[in-house]
């Protein structure tokens, strides 16, 4: 076979030079098969991106929305661009865009028993925009219940005070775990609390141990437009912030006939009283203060105890109520004598005129009063605000 030479004088076999120019028209020949031809499958630069899609909730045709419902679009290969949620008075309903642009979502509740229709339009990333509706009812109640509380927006309250809450009686009573659900508690700091449920329309929510001086409490009732169960949806949403104030905590012995006064943990001040006589005993346990009264009559026929068979009907001044069976602590002049010595009471607090407006103008909502050695019965959980009363294992079980 016949031989070149390269420049440095060795031999180059014919052969694989025709090897190597065969190998070099292949590879352009691949090369021009694989390039973009405008109807190959490949990556090229031309290709067309896909059309966005839009998924709105609730569909199309639905009924008996819930109007605490999130009210959504998504989109898919797209951004939305614009978003108008509208009832049939054309009023319309705020809502909010996301940033990337990805979804939008409803900024309010809706109405009951109303027809809102959501039109949401999107743009891709070629080609036009798309513009997609949906028509919705939200249902009608039945029966809608007013949820009551205590304390209120802006109350400065005691370190006893339990949240309190009532399902009004024109609706049926709702169903405790969606009711429990609906109500929603955040402290500052942070406490262990529960709710119990004193029957089926009163749920309270206390913490472990009394509050802390300073705790701030944000109470959201988020009742509207839910479904509270047995046929009830909420009426109002309701909101509160309250202020735990100073620790003051009045301890009344019915042995020594004395009561001291605590503030922030430091006894600021002690006094003789009088509690319930051996016929009358006051209540053992720890009492909430509930009311202040200037002039309060109290009348023993409220309880049952006609004037004829021993009762009163009497006057007194600077009453601070402390249970809904009838304690108050308030002045009674009549008593000074025996005030330190001996119960004479109908199972009240008594102190001297000058001792019991110091008392009234001290105590708050909230604030506390143990009783012991009364020689009477305990205070009973339902009775005012015994809620304390109550041991906390049987508490945080919650009476469901």
């Amino acid at each position: 076979m016949r031989e070149w030479r390269n420049p440095v004088g060795g031999p180059v076999r014919v052969s694989r030079l025709l090897t190597m120019l065969i190998f070099g028209v292949v590879a352009l020949l691949v090369a021009g098969c694989s390039g973009s031809g405008g109807s190959g499958t490949g990556s090229g630069s031309d290709e067309v991106p896909p059309a966005p899609t839009l998924e709105l909730a609730p569909l199309n045709g639905a009924k008996d929305v819930s109007p605490a419902e999130p009210i959504t679009a998504k989109v898919a290969n797209g951004r939305i661009v614009n978003a108008v949620l509208t009832n049939t008075e054309n009023k319309q309903v705020g809502g909010t865009i996301s940033p990337d642009g990805a979804s939008w979502t409803a900024g309010e509740k809706l109405g009951y028993g109303k027809t809102y229709t959501l039109e949401v339009t999107a743009q891709g990333a070629s080609g036009p925009a798309i513009t997609q509706q949906s028509t919705f009812t939200t249902v009608s109640p039945g029966k809608q219940s007013y949820v009551s509380m205590n304390p209120l927006d802006g109350q400065t309250v005691g370190v006893g005070q339990p949240l309190a809450f009532y399902f009004s009686k024109d609706a049926p009573a709702p169903d405790k775990a969606k009711a429990e659900a609906a109500i929603k508690i955040q402290t500052e700091p942070a406490v262990e609390g529960a709710f119990y449920w004193f029957n089926s329309r009163e749920v309270h929510w206390r913490p472990k141990e009394y509050w802390k001086p300073g705790t701030k409490v944000t109470i959201d009732v988020d009742v509207f437009g839910r479904d509270l169960g047995n046929g009830a949806w909420g009426q109002e949403d309701r909101k509160a912030t309250i202020t735990i104030g100073d620790a003051v905590i009045l301890r009344a012995d019915g042995a020594s006939h004395q009561m001291s006064i605590e503030k922030n943990g430091q006894v600021i001040r002690t006094m003789p009283v009088s509690l319930g006589k051996p016929s009358f005993p006051s209540n053992n346990g720890v009492h909430v203060v509930t009311e202040h009264h200037a002039t309060k009559v109290m009348d023993s026929t409220t309880y049952g105890l006609p004037l004829e068979a021993g009762g009163y009907r009497t006057e007194v001044k600077w009453a601070v109520r402390i249970s809904n069976g009838g304690e108050f602590l308030h002045a009674a002049p009549w008593s000074v004598a025996q005030q330190g010595n001996s119960n004479v009471s109908h199972g009240c607090i008594n102190m001297s005129m000058d001792n019991a407006k110091w008392v009234y103008d001290l105590l708050k909502k909230g604030d506390i009063v143990e009783i012991t050695n009364s020689g009477g019965p305990d205070l009973r959980s339902w009775d005012g605000f015994g809620d304390w009363q109550i041991p906390w294992d049987q508490w945080v079980a919650g009476n469901r």
